[in-house]
């Protein structure tokens, strides 16, 4: 059997301010396998980003451990979890952080450069993507020519354009209308399913989650099986 892409076992997370401490996980324990869409709900507070941020490799836990493709990484030094996160993970975003200067094409390639590929190679990684995300004739046009549903699926691309093995998404269709929502989560799913890598969704909506393989409730610092 295939190790899981991400494990957490028993992550807690903890905020200090002055002598008060507010546990916002407190043995959260989560298996995400390859290829496998995995929705997290739960009321705002409930500490989803901060769960993301740990599985992404962004913030440390107090307590517990991250197992990323079976390695413990919870304890890395930063700069091998910076390598980590360039090599292995994609993140999406509610605000797609486009680069105003760059057109589409090469906002999604700059992962690729940034991490030492070829311009010519990176660029046509890119444009796979982008066609994939029936971005073909809009690739050459800078963010601002771009409606936002657009926008976001070019963010989408750039997510995945270093084939990640797991993909971090905070309320990817967070400002898109329902119709633009459903456009843009599509191509999420279509491209993440496509190349096999294992998508954790934190959302608010709930019309999201008929089409995750699983869908877990973030809770008094817990995971649990939504209900629905």
């Amino acid at each position: 059997m295939a190790e899981p892409v991400l494990e957490l076992r028993g992550i807690v997370r903890e905020y200090r301010t002055g002598p008060d401490v507010l546990k916002v996980l407190d043995g959260a324990d989560l298996v995400l396998n390859r290829g496998e869409l995995v929705g997290l709900v739960g009321p705002s507070g409930s500490g989803k980003s901060t769960l993301l941020h740990t599985a992404g490799l962004l913030e440390r836990a107090e307590g517990g451990e991250v197992l990323l493709d079976g390695e413990p990484v919870l304890r890395l030094s930063d700069g091998a979890r910076t390598r980590l996160r360039r090599e292995k993970l994609g993140f999406v975003y509610q605000f797609h952080h486009l680069l105003p200067e760059f057109n589409a094409l090469d906002n999604v390639a700059m992962p690729l450069m940034v991490n030492g590929e070829k311009r010519k190679a990176a660029r046509e990684r890119a444009e796979v993507l982008l066609a994939d995300m029936g971005l073909s004739d809009r690739m050459h046009h800078q963010p601002g020519q771009l409606s936002g549903g657009e926008q976001q699926r070019v963010a989408i691309a750039r997510g995945l354009v270093n084939d990640p093995k797991l993909v971090i998404a905070d309320e990817p269709t967070g400002n898109l209308d329902p119709a633009t929502t459903d456009r843009v989560f599509a191509s999420l799913i279509k491209i993440a399913r496509s190349e096999g890598a294992a998508v954790l969704v934190a959302t608010h909506n709930m019309a999201l989650t008929k089409h995750m393989d699983r869908v877990l409730t973030l809770e008094d610092g817990k995971l649990t099986t939504f209900a629905g």
